[in-house]
C-alpha cells in the first residue's frame, strides 16, 4: 500500500512542501512507496513554490480510507485533518506545534515534535546524511518552507538552527535569500482574485477560548492595504463563514511582514473585548494595530483570552 503524506487543511507552504519532501525521502531513500497529497487548495505562496520549481500539484483528498497508511506532517490536531483519520493507519507524525490530543493510532508510531520554526527543518535533521542526496528541487522546497514559516527570519518562532539550515540550502542552490524571499512574499500578497470567504479560510486554524470557538485566520503580506481595503466586506463575510464552519467568530489578523506588525479586524464587541484583554490594545474603530505580533503559533494563540 502506498503511504499518503499530508499536512493540515488550508495548506500553506509548509503543509504543501513538507509532504512533497517527505514523500521523496520515503520513496527514494527508504524504498517505501509514498505519495504527497493535500487537504485543500494550496495558498498563493505554496502555488508559487510548485510553479517556480516545476513541481506537479499533489492531488487533493477530502478523507482517508480505514486502514490507509499515512504520515502526518505540520500538525497533530484532529480538527485540521481528515474526519476518518483515526481509522487510518498513522505511521508517523512530524510536527513543530504543541500537542493537542485526540489522535489515535493502531500501534506505537514514530513521533517527532521539535521546537523549531518549520517542519522542513525537522525533516532534514531526520534525514541526516541522506539529506545530501536531495535534488535541487527538493532543497528548494525545503528552503521555501523555512523562509515562509520564519517570514525570512523575522518571525519570533525562528531559531538559529532554522536559519543555519536555510542559509546552507540557499548556498547550495546559489540563491540570494532576500531576493528569493521577496518573490515568495509577492506571491503570498497577491490575493486580489480570492473571495472574502476564501481569504478568511486561506490560512486558518480553529481554537477555543473560554468555551467560545474561533477560526483564527492570518494573512501574511507585504501589501496589507490590498486586504485592509476590503475590511467592511470581510467583516460582513465573517458571519457567514462562522456559521458554515461551526464556530462562534472568525478572527482575521493581517500581518505586515515588512513593518512586523499585525492588524486585527474588529467587527463587534466580542472581538473588541478579546483584543483588549489579549493584547492590551485600545480599540477605537473597526481595526487595531498590534506592533510586533507576527506569529499565530507563538504570539497570537497563546495570548487569546476573554
Amino acid at each position: 500500500m502506498t503511504t499518503l503524506v499530508f499536512g493540515h487543511k488550508s495548506p500553506d507552504t509548509d503543509s504543501t512542501g513538507s509532504p512533497i519532501l517527505w514523500a521523496w525521502y520515503l520513496n527514494e531513500v527508504q524504498g517505501t512507496a509514498a505519495e504527497a497529497v493535500l487537504l485543500g487548495e494550496p495558498n498563493t505562496e505554496a502555488a508559487f513554490l510548485l510553479s517556480k520549481w516545476d513541481l506537479p500539484k499533489p492531488r487533493i483528498i477530502s478523507d482517508v480510507d480505514a486502514g490507509q497508511a499515512c504520515v502526518i506532517v505540520d500538525t497533530n490536531n484532529p480538527a485540521e485533518l481528515p474526519a476518518n483519520v483515526n481509522n487510518a493507519d498513522i505511521q508517523a507524525i512530524i510536527d513543530h506545534h504543541k500537542l493537542v490530543g485526540g489522535l489515535e493510532t493502531k500501534g506505537p508510531i514514530d513521533i517527532t515534535v521539535r521546537p523549531l520554526a518549520c517542519t522542513a527543518t525537522i525533516m532534514l535533521d531526520l534525514m541526516g546524511d541522506d539529506a545530501a542526496k536531495m535534488p535541487d528541487w527538493a532543497k528548494a522546497t525545503a528552503l521555501t518552507c523555512i523562509l515562509s514559516d520564519t517570514l525570512e527570519f523575522r518571525s519570533p518562532t525562528t531559531t538559529p538552527h532554522d536559519r543555519a539550515v536555510a542559509e546552507k540550502l540557499a548556498a547550495d542552490l546559489g540563491i540570494s535569500i532576500p531576493d528569493y524571499a521577496a518573490e515568495m512574499f509577492a506571491a503570498k500578497s497577491d490575493v486580489s482574485a480570492f473571495s472574502d470567504a476564501e481569504l478568511l479560510r486561506m490560512d486558518s486554524k480553529e481554537y477555543e477560548v473560554a468555551g467560545t470557538k474561533f477560526r483564527v485566520s492570518v494573512l501574511e503580506t507585504t501589501s496589507p492595504a490590498i486586504v485592509l481595503d476590503r475590511t467592511a466586506s470581510l467583516m460582513n463575510s465573517m458571519k457567514t463563514v462562522a456559521t458554515e464552519d461551526g464556530v462562534d467568530q472568525v478572527l482575521l489578523f493581517v500581518v505586515d511582514i515588512l513593518k512586523e506588525e499585525a492588524t486585527l479586524l474588529v467587527p463587534n464587541d466580542l472581538v473588541k473585548t478579546l483584543a483588549e484583554k489579549s493584547f492590551g490594545a485600545t480599540v477605537t474603530g473597526d481595526a487595531v494595530v498590534l506592533p510586533g505580533i507576527m506569529s499565530r503559533k507563538k504570539q497570537i494563540i497563546p495570548s487569546l483570552t476573554l
